[in-house]
């Protein structure tokens, strides 16, 4: 049977991916073209200027690992329950960049990046599981 799986992980990973790349041009802008932008180029690699970098390429990285997990969910026959797991913990995964972005902007404290980074390697480690299960050439 063929998962329903992966639909999800394929369309917000997509919507995910061109938040973060408009959040990329912020950036540029920010680096290059606003205002006191010497300030924002003196302090580049420390602090929230260092964090909000690492949201943006971790959000692009986890948003395509999330296309990825889609389109193997999509077009492999795995088990539906493997199958599931793996979905909704790459979607959690996607807590990371955005608790890094909440924690820069809003204070939260880190426990979104701490969720999402291991959501995202348990996501990982259940897709790989059900892939070596996958054992007749139907399944996979």
């Amino acid at each position: 049977m063929k998962t329903i799986f992966g639909k999800w992980n394929i369309g917000i990973g997509l919507s995910v991916m061109a938040a973060f790349m408009i959040y990329g041009f912020v950036l540029v802008y920010l680096r290059d073209f606003a205002p006191g932008k010497e300030a924002w180029i003196a302090s580049y690699s420390t602090g929230k200027h260092f964090e909000a970098r690492l949201a943006h390429v971790h959000g692009n990285l986890f948003s395509l690992l999330n296309i990825v997990f889609g389109f193997l969910l999509v077009k492999l026959n795995l088990k539906q329950n493997l199958a599931k797991w793996a979905s909704w913990l790459a979607m959690a995964g996607l807590l990371m960049p955005l608790g890094i972005l909440g924690e820069v902007y809003l204070g939260l404290p880190f426990y979104f990046v701490l969720v999402g980074g291991l959501s995202m390697f348990i996501a990982t480690v259940v897709l790989a599981v059900a892939i070596v299960q996958a054992n007749t050439p139907e399944q996979i």
